[in-house]
Order: C-alpha cells, then sequence, then structure tokens
C-alpha cells in the first residue's frame, strides 16, 4: 500500500474482537486523592475486548522475561483483578507504586492529565512487548499496536505542476482541534481530511519543477485501526482555557469516507468507552468514564461506584476521549 512493510511479532489472526468471556461488569476503582485521570483510563482498558482477552489468556506474562518493570505484566494483573474480583472496589496499587516508570511526568497526589496517561501507558505497554528497545513509534507489530495503531497518509499536491508526494505514519490515537466547525464528530473528521493550503512558511520544495511552490495537504486514514481512540481537544492552546462546547458523536462511526480509498464497503466502528471531564479548566476537576462490559450493558464508572446507565445518557456527555472498536 506505499507503506514500508512491518517486522512481524503478533500475529493478527490471534485477536478477537469479541469477549470470550461475558459476565457482570467488575469493580470499581479507589480514589486515592487526585487519581481519578488513572482510574478513567485504567477502566476503559479493561473494557477493551480484543485487549482484555489478550490479558485474560496470560499469554504475555508465561513468555515474559523482563527484570522489574513490565507494563504488560502490571495490566494483566490488573485486568484480571477487576473482572474476577467479588469486591465493589478495589485499589490499583501496582500502577500507583510504578507511576513515575509509566511516565516521569506523573507526580502521585497531583491531577494530570487522562489523554497523556493514556498515552503513556499504551507506549509503555509497546516497549514492554518489544524484545529490544526500539522507538516507540515504530511499526513493529506488537500487539498494542495490532489493536490500536493505525496508519495515516499525508498527501502533499504541487499547485503548480500536480505533483504528488506521499508519507505515511503509524499512530495509537488521534487528536481533534474543535474549536472551529465542530458541532458533529463527523463534522470535525470531514474537516480533517479536507485538503487544506500548506502556510508559506512550510516551504514546499517540488521535485518535478524543481522549485518552492504553493502547495495543499491532505491527511487521511491509510489503514484504520481496531480500536480508535479519539480526543477532542478540550484546551485552547493559546488561552488554557476549557472548551466546554457539546460536540455530538455517534454510537456507531462509519471511518469509510475519512480513508484514502473511500471505495468499498462501509468500515463500521462501534462506541465501547468514553472519558468526561468536568470543571472549569483543564488542570483541575474531576475525570469519570462510561463504559460497555462484557454483557452488552453500558456502566459509568466514577471512581468506586459502577452504576448502570443507557446509551442515551453515554451520547449526552461532554466528552473528552471517544473509544470505537471495528
Amino acid at each position: 500500500e506505499g507503506m514500508a512493510l512491518p517486522q512481524r511479532i503478533f500475529p493478527p489472526e490471534k485477536i478477537s474482537m469479541d469477549w470470550q468471556q461475558r459476565q457482570r461488569p467488575g469493580a470499581g476503582l479507589c480514589n486515592l486523592g487526585s487519581t481519578c485521570y488513572i482510574n478513567v483510563i485504567l477502566q476503559c482498558l479493561t473494557y477493551t475486548p480484543p485487549l482484555a482477552n489478550y490479558l485474560l489468556s496470560h499469554e504475555h506474562s508465561q513468555s515474559c522475561q523482563q527484570q522489574g518493570f513490565c507494563m504488560m505484566c502490571t495490566m494483566e494483573a490488573h485486568v484480571r483483578k477487576v473482572l474476577c474480583s467479588s469486591a465493589s472496589a478495589i485499589l490499583p496499587g501496582a500502577v500507583l507504586r510504578d507511576l513515575k516508570f509509566i511516565g516521569e511526568e506523573f507526580e502521585y497526589g497531583r491531577q494530570e492529565n487522562a489523554y497523556e496517561f493514556l498515552r503513556c501507558t499504551l507506549n509503555a505497554m509497546h516497549r514492554a512487548c518489544l524484545s529490544c528497545h526500539l522507538d516507540v513509534s515504530s511499526q513493529e507489530t506488537t500487539i498494542v499496536y495490532q489493536i490500536f495503531g493505525g496508519f495515516m497518509k499525508s498527501r502533499v499536491t504541487c499547485l503548480s505542476c500536480q505533483a504528488v508526494v506521499d508519507s505515511y505514519k503509524a499512530f495509537l490515537d488521534v487528536s481533534l482541534d474543535i474549536r472551529v466547525r465542530a458541532s458533529s464528530l463527523t463534522t470535525v473528521l470531514e474537516d480533517c481530511v479536507t485538503p487544506k493550503q500548506l502556510d508559506q512558511k512550510e516551504c514546499f520544495r517540488c521535485s518535478k519543477c524543481k522549485k518552492k511552490a504553493a502547495a495543499s495537504k491532505k491527511v487521511t486514514v491509510h489503514r484504520a485501526p481496531r480500536v480508535l481512540t479519539l480526543c477532542l481537544e478540550r484546551a485552547d492552546q493559546w488561552t488554557g482555557t476549557k472548551i466546554s462546547k457539546f460536540v455530538e458523536y455517534p454510537e456507531y462511526l462509519d471511518l469509510r469516507p475519512y480513508m484514502s480509498d473511500t471505495a468499498g464497503e462501509p468500515l463500521l466502528c462501534s462506541l465501547y468507552a468514553i472519558v468526561v471531564h468536568s470543571g472549569d479548566t483543564c488542570l483541575e476537576g474531576h475525570f469519570l468514564c462510561y463504559a460497555k462490559a462484557s454483557n452488552g450493558l453500558w456502566y459509568k464508572m466514577d471512581d468506586e461506584s459502577v452504576d448502570n446507565c443507557d446509551i442515551h445518557t453515554v451520547l449526552g456527555q461532554q466528552a473528552y476521549l471517544l473509544f470505537y472498536a471495528r
């Protein structure tokens, strides 16, 4: 497809998108003071079917030879504890104890950003899967990249001679600017794939007409991930204030219109978890999440409490993070 062939580490045919075990939701997570940003990400990952299936199989821990901290082993033990515990709430002690190994910027007892914790957690899991220390943005097909990883295609077109230059970049999540034309998620995504003329500061030298020229750039999803993670940017990068507007998002999302190849069958994804932030600024406040358990029902997960809710409640939230599964 124009991309370099990644090294094969984890066979994709072993990934199951459907829950292997169906049961009631697991335990809530205790908040030890400003740890809600950790709790919501742990819960969303726990209810990610292909990841939970893999972790519950013990496949990683049975072959892990890593000395000391291993994020995959930590997550394996955590997911098992949450889903198999008879307690109403448990303490994610191992994660809190090894917080500095997940991300150097995290400090126990201080409110942090849930999106940054998600990114650091996925990268820590990815590193744990690699047999050697490669750059975390590499195209190695670990279980983490097989589930959450996709590829973006960037096409730059010379507006003088129409020559095109394609480049590809792996991603584990997609961050979306909701300041402009942000009434709905589909509107935001349509804006993302609309060609835009490059700023004059972004000098483009065309390899065909051998001169600096005006150019346009179009970014599309070239290879869709099995699990699409979207961040609706709610911190204004200029003022730091929170963007509190409601952005409508669907229960089922068709990725086909935003792909490099827009022809073919619909590429449907189903919403299974969201993270919500309440508070006046992004540097304070509280995080909670909504997740669909293996029994097919939705639950509001607010630290220790896990309560039934319906899809209408879920779709009516001021979402910060959205998790869709193919």
